[in-house]
């Protein structure tokens, strides 16, 4: 068991990219499972996130949340500099209200869930980004009507629901978090609990080969069906990685963050919130189709781009030689 984890961490990267090959020929040879596999999605990612917070002590969250100057550095970040950039970016697509909004619902709310796995992977802080999600989504919650209001008009308040945004709160934050409080706490007593982290943990890199596989394959024949529209909103996506990377460094540099840190700032500013705001893109009016395409197109640029991150991030943010005097 053991060497077959250590296989599964040194070819990850490699076995992500064959999970999202997999999902996308699964979808696009079988599009009638696409509803079924899009049913998974919660499911996969409520695994991954409990996984994901089991492997990191609470003790560790409860200190990194005292960490001022990082949590202040996270959210000047992704809440007055990264709107700015969506905002801009958003005036491509502003002559077709479906994309307008698939866009803005996207590149205004920053990821909570697998970009914590992702930062880790790169040497990220992932105790610290753990920390800061409950704040990062409580606050998207409060602020993305105020950006919509702001940058689409406010018509689109009457056409946007909120609830899905509460609903992934409690299923993607606080129940997993609550699970993994609860076994670690059994763990510090008991063999089972141990023996459930240590399953957990082994399950990583398994478990987000499932979320990849099962998000791509339930949406990439729908985004095919719309391929020339959704052409339109790719280069901004690629624009946004490149954009928000220069951000999170600059962000970490301004801020005085360690390497650690500053990593997370990266990928914090760089992944967004697709796969919870996509409910509310699938709740728009049948006039608005293409925004939950263009929510899920920004979702297949992002788990390239993040892949490509894992190796990438390391060398943008990385420890200071030793002297040598």
């Amino acid at each position: 068991m053991r060497s077959l984890v250590r296989w599964w961490d040194t070819h990850q990267v490699a076995l992500y990219i064959g999970a999202i090959a997999v999902g996308a020929a699964v979808g696009l040879i079988t599009p009638q499972v696409a509803p079924s596999l899009e049913h998974s999605i919660e499911p996969a990612l409520m695994l991954l996130l409990f996984a994901t917070f089991l492997g990191v002590p609470l003790i560790e969250v409860k200190r990194a949340f005292r960490d001022i100057r990082f949590l202040g550095t996270m959210l000047v970040a992704n809440f007055v500099i990264v709107p700015m950039v969506a905002w801009g970016l958003s005036r491509f697509v502003v002559d077709d209200r479906g994309l307008l909004l698939g866009v803005l619902l996207v590149l205004l709310t920053p990821c909570i869930d697998y970009v914590i796995v992702f930062a880790g992977l790169a040497g990220g802080a992932g105790a610290r980004l753990l920390a800061a999600a409950p704040l990062l989504m409580l606050l998207q919650i409060l602020l993305l009507p105020v950006f919509l209001f702001l940058f689409a008009g406010g018509a689109v308040l009457d056409v946007v629901d909120m609830g899905p945004f509460i609903r992934a709160f409690l299923l993607l934050i606080v129940v997993p978090l609550s699970a993994a409080a609860v076994v670690q706490a059994v763990a510090r007593r008991h063999r089972g609990g141990r023996f459930i982290a240590k399953i957990m943990a082994g399950a990583m890199v398994p478990l987000m080969m499932v979320t990849l596989a099962v998000v791509i394959g339930s949406q990439i024949a729908a985004v095919g069906s719309q391929l020339t529209a959704l052409l339109r909103v790719v280069p901004l996506y690629i624009a946004f990685v490149v954009l928000a990377v220069a951000i999170g460094k600059l962000a970490g540099r301004v801020g005085r963050l360690d390497v650690p840190a500053t990593r997370a700032v990266i990928f914090s500013t760089a992944t967004r919130n697709s796969l919870v705001v996509l409910p509310l893109a699938l709740a728009l009016p049948v006039s608005m189709s293409i925004a939950p395409l263009a929510v899920v197109t920004q979702t297949l640029v992002e788990l390239v781009a993040m892949i490509i991150l894992v190796r990438l991030v390391p060398l943008l943010a990385r420890e200071p030689r030793p002297s040598l005097a």
